[in-house]
Order: structure tokens, then sequence, then C-alpha cells
């Protein structure tokens, strides 16, 4: 029999893979590929292709243990094409295969690479989602609005997660409200992510990470993820034993030096599939009915799984190929340079920046409400924020970055995700974080080249985009406080922010 090929890529770490099932052990060859084309389309953290490939080495290796033929190409191979179809095509020839199988991809980019690839490659739906395409283009149609809360609601209700007798657990759906405290004083029970030590394998992958990337944002120094499945299911047992308790009250909390807090950091091993979806949300739920977990805390990590994570996902392939590109708003202001170094006067973006280039990852709040929130606050070009996004986090792939970032971090889509834009002032960070504190900014200064620049830049962002929000139901007590200053006030907040803008484009340090 004629073997087929059978594309796993390095997001698909999974077992219970369409591809997989859909093939034969006995007659079929699984191809596996560390290529540039994937490293480079945009310049990945070290740390994120340091994890995909030791996580694919590994992987290869478990299937082979359990019969499967693999073929692996590693990225320093002599005779490696360093493309998808490139390595699908001359694992064809070696082997005498005339067509590939594989999983849907989470980006079009890929998926057009696929289908008009040299060699035929059926693709299967990746049914590692709850909600299929063809369910979400169910709940949108006829639709005026797409809110997620609605479709979470679906979400548990076709799971039956936090459900008792056909209602939501405690009758409520949604405990936003209580999830928004600032950080405790006492930090000492914030133990972080189960940390792993780099085994022989992922040495080896660190060493030519850094060999042929060093000179990327970030380094792959101080390296601790999980790079194999029993690695990916202790940082979730981890996480639900040490962190989840409190990590509802203190999900939107920030704090200098503190990157982690009661965070979950296992989207990194989620969105790669070394985790699923069902196994994460029901070891939460079976903490909540053991007494280990409050309702609060499990409600809010099972919707960013099943309402967020699937909607996101929904949303991206719902809209076509020509989401990312949208820019609802017109913002073109270049991306300032201390995206890159983290080199500002800003504490908070300081602090979010080095983070990230520290870990490959920032939690939601410092992604949405301080690096995203300045880029719409201050008109950045959204398709290099988005890029930007897309490179600095381990977790980012297309389907989930896109609609986070072009949607509801910059509005770009025109409010497909978002029914206002996610703006706010110096106070609010001020409220969730410690970053004010011996900021060079003051966050009380109203006006003046010491006032905060998310203050100044706010009042600006409303009334440059006026004629498109003032009639938004959500956004009108903002506008009636704008326009309750005083006119010298509104004239001096819109001269500082013009001035912080232009020193901004001058690629002046602010």
């Amino acid at each position: 029999m004629t073997p087929r090929l059978v594309l796993v890529l390095g997001d698909q770490l999974s077992d219970d893979l369409s591809a997989l099932r859909e093939a034969s052990r006995e007659t079929d060859v699984v191809v596996m590929a560390e290529v540039r084309a994937e490293t480079d389309y945009v310049a990945h953290h070290p740390k994120k292709i340091a994890f995909l490939f030791a996580a694919m080495r590994k992987h290869a290796a478990h299937l082979r243990e359990r019969g499967w033929t693999v073929r692996y190409t590693a990225l320093d191979d002599p005779e490696n094409t360093h493309s998808i179809p490139g390595e699908l095509l001359r694992a064809a020839d070696a082997v005498g295969a005339r067509e590939a199988i594989g999983t849907e991809p989470g980006e079009f980019r890929l998926i057009a690479a696929l289908e008009d690839g040299p060699l035929p490659c059926h693709l299967f739906p990746d049914d590692r989602f709850l909600c299929t395409h063809g369910a979400f283009e169910a709940w949108a149609e006829g639709r005026k609005e797409l809110r997620m809360e609605w479709f979470y609601r679906e979400m548990r209700r076709e799971t039956g997660l936090l459900m008792v007798d056909g209602k939501p657990a405690g009758d409520r759906w949604n405990y936003d409200q209580d999830n928004r405290k600032p950080a405790p004083a006492d930090l000492s029970d914030a133990v972080g992510p189960l940390r792993f030590e780099p085994d022989e394998t992922t040495q080896e992958v660190l060493a030519l990470v850094a060999a042929q990337f060093g000179n990327r944002y970030g380094t792959t120094d101080d390296f601790w993820f999980a790079t194999d499945r029993a690695g990916a299911r202790a940082a979730l047992r981890h996480f639900v034993a040490h962190a989840l308790p409190r990590f509802g009250d203190f999900q939107d909390a920030m704090v200098a030096g503190q990157p982690y807090l009661y965070h979950a950091v296992l989207s990194v091993y989620l969105n790669a599939g070394l985790l699923g979806w069902r196994e994460c949300c029901e070891a939460a739920e079976a903490a909540w009915r053991d007494g280990a977990a409050p309702l609060n805390a499990v409600e809010g990590f099972i919707r960013q799984i099943i309402g967020w994570r699937e909607y996101v996902r929904g949303v991206y392939f719902l809209e076509g190929p020509d989401y990312p590109a949208r820019n609802a708003l017109g913002a073109t202001r270049a991306l300032p340079d201390f995206y890159w170094t983290g080199d500002t006067d800003m504490r908070c973006v300081h602090e979010a920046v080095t983070a990230t280039m520290r870990n490959a990852y920032a939690h939601h709040i410092q992604r949405l409400m301080v690096t995203g929130n300045f880029a719409l606050l201050a008109g950045l070009d959204p398709q290099a924020v988005s890029e930007w996004y897309l490179i600095v986090y381990a977790d980012a792939y297309e389907w989930v970055e896109a609609p986070n970032v072009v949607g509801m971090s910059l509005f770009a889509d025109g409010g497909v995700i978002a029914s206002k834009p996610y703006v706010s002032g110096g106070n609010y960070i001020d409220r969730m974080s410690d970053y004010c504190a011996g900021c060079r900014y003051d966050v009380r200064a109203r006006t003046g080249d010491r006032a905060c620049p998310f203050t100044l830049l706010y009042w600006d962002f409303l009334a440059r985009h006026r004629d498109r929000f003032e009639t938004n139901g959500r956004m009108r007590n903002m506008y009636r406080n704008w326009d309750r200053m005083e006119e010298g006030r509104r004239d001096a907040v819109r001269a500082g922010a013009g001035r912080f803008l232009d020193r901004l484009e001058r690629g002046e340090r602010v």
C-alpha cells in the first residue's frame, strides 16, 4: 500500500489529533520539521522557539514509542528545505508517498501554504477545540453583536461545567465583579508556576536556539517551561493546588517584580497541544466541588478557556484572512523602540515589557491594560503592534493573538469583539498595581509634563474619536466627564498629549 504522510505541526503535540486518527501506523509516515519559515515569518522570542523545538522532539519520540514511523527534520539538518511544504515534498520523494494529510493549522498563512503546495494535502478539522467552525457560525448567524458572554453561556450549557440542575452554580454566570482586587500586601503564597530544569534534549535545543537566534528580542536564559505532556500535567496540578484559590480575586492585579502572581501560565501548554481544554476545566471544577477553591476563581479560569479562548478562535475563522490587517481607527504611528527595550520612564510599560523580554510571558491585564492600552491611546499601527505580540509571547499563534490584539486591545476590527474601546487613564493602573509609586510621572497630576501619559492620552483619544464613540451607550459618561471640564483644562490636556506624542515620534525618551 502506498504510504501517506501525516503532518504534525509544532502546536499540534497531542495524541488525540484528527490526522493521526485518520492514519495508519502500519503504512503511513508522520512528518515533523523545525523550519525557518516558521521561526522567521516573524522573529519569534527564543524561548518560544526553544519550547516548541524541545516539545516537538519529545513528542516525536513519544509517537515512535506508540508505533509510528516518524520522519523528523532538525533545524540544522543540511538537507532541510526550511518550509513545511518543502519538507513534505522531500519526505514524499524519500518514502514514495503521493499525498499528505494533516490537522487544520491555526493560521490562514499556513493553511494557504499547504493547500497551494506541491503535494496534495487534505486537512481534517482540529477537533481539540470545543466549538467547531460550523457551530460558531451557527451561533453568530443573525446576531447584531458577537458578545463573548452569550457565547460563553452556551459553552457552559453544552459542557455542563459549573452547572447545577441546568442553572449556573451560585445562580450567576459571571463573577468578574469579584475578581478585580489589587494584590494583597502579603504575597508569600504566590509561588508562581511549576518550574522544570532543562533535561538533555532541552539543553541541546537551547544551545541550538541560542546559536541561531541569539540576536533576537529576549534570550533563552532561565528557561523553565515543561516540554512534554507529563510536565504540562504536573504544571496544571501545581496551579490548581497552589494558585487557583487566589486566582480569581487577584487576576487583574499587577506588582513590580512579580510577573506571575496567581496566574496559571498554562496557555503555552494548552496552545501547543500538551494540555486539553477539558482536563484543565475539569481539574478546576473538581477543586471547587471539593471545597479547595472558591467559585469566583474557578469560574474565572473556566471562562478564560471555554469562553474567551474558544470565542476568539471562532471570531478569527469567521472573519477570514483579512481580519489581522484591519485598522478601523486609521492608526498609523510607528511602534516605539521601548516596546523592544523597555527603556521608558512609564514604569508600568517598563515593567510589562522587561518581564516579557525575560519570560516570553505577561499576564492578560499587562497585555490588555498596559501595552495594549498605550498602543490604542497613542494610535500605534495595529499591524506593527500585532506583530509585536506575535513575536514576544510563547503562547501566541495568530488565531488567538489577532482577535486579542486587533479586536480586544486596539478596536481595529471596528467593534466585532469589543462593544467599546478598552481604554483607561492612569487611575486604573494605579488602582490595580504598585507601578505608579516611584514613576517619574505623577498619576495625580492632571496637566503638565509630569502628568501621567496614560491620562493625557485617554482624554485626547476620546476627543480625537468623538464622532465615532460619543453615541456609544457605554461611553456617554466618559464624554459627559470630558464636557464638564473647564475649557482651559481641556486645552491643556490636549496640548500635553500633543507634546508627548511629538516626543514619541521624534524618538525621544518618554
